[in-house]
């Protein structure tokens, strides 16, 4: 709770010294900065999260229970990263004179951090189930006639003979 609270003291501040920075500034145009943060959490209401919730609709649709956790981590993470880096692999704002602008391979760089991404989500889905299998096998150990009734297979029945 403290560091909740020290994150928000520090989120104000962050923003008091934005404000007081702003006003400061003889360029400032209310009505555009307005409108900038108006279309700011429209995009983000209105575009973002319905595309987060469609993706996590469709991960639960399609990926097996276990794996959801990771693989909707890691599809946040790769929609985040992909729309930070499209302007760049598109090109946005390069000037053909001038090929110093944006000078790397963004395309192939941004396939390579999604590759990672995807890699990382099929490691911890993988070590995810390794872990899982070993903590089931060892639940494995005792016989049948020294489990409790809900453990045996079947779900229950009459007590073994002999008791």
């Amino acid at each position: 709770m403290r560091v909740r609270t020290a994150l928000v003291a520090v989120g104000v501040l962050l923003m008091g010294y934005a404000v007081v920075g702003a006003t400061a500034d003889p360029d400032l145009k209310p009505a555009g900065v307005l409108l900038f943060l108006a279309g700011v959490l429209a995009g983000h209401d209105l575009v973002w999260m319905v595309v987060l919730l469609a993706g996590g609709a469709a991960v639960a649709r399609f990926v097996p229970r276990r794996h959801r956790p990771v693989a909707r981590a890691a599809a946040m993470s790769a929609a985040a990263l992909t729309v930070v880096a499209v302007p760049l692999v598109l090109g946005f704002g390069r000037p053909p004179d001038n090929p110093s602008v944006l000078p790397l391979p963004y395309g192939r760089n941004l396939a390579a951090v999604l590759l990672l991404v995807a890699g990382a989500a099929v490691a911890a889905g993988l070590a995810a189930d390794r872990r899982r299998r070993s903590a089931a096998g060892r639940g494995r150990g005792r016989p049948a006639a020294d489990r409790k009734q809900s453990e045996r297979p079947g779900g229950g029945g009459p007590p073994p003979a002999g008791r």
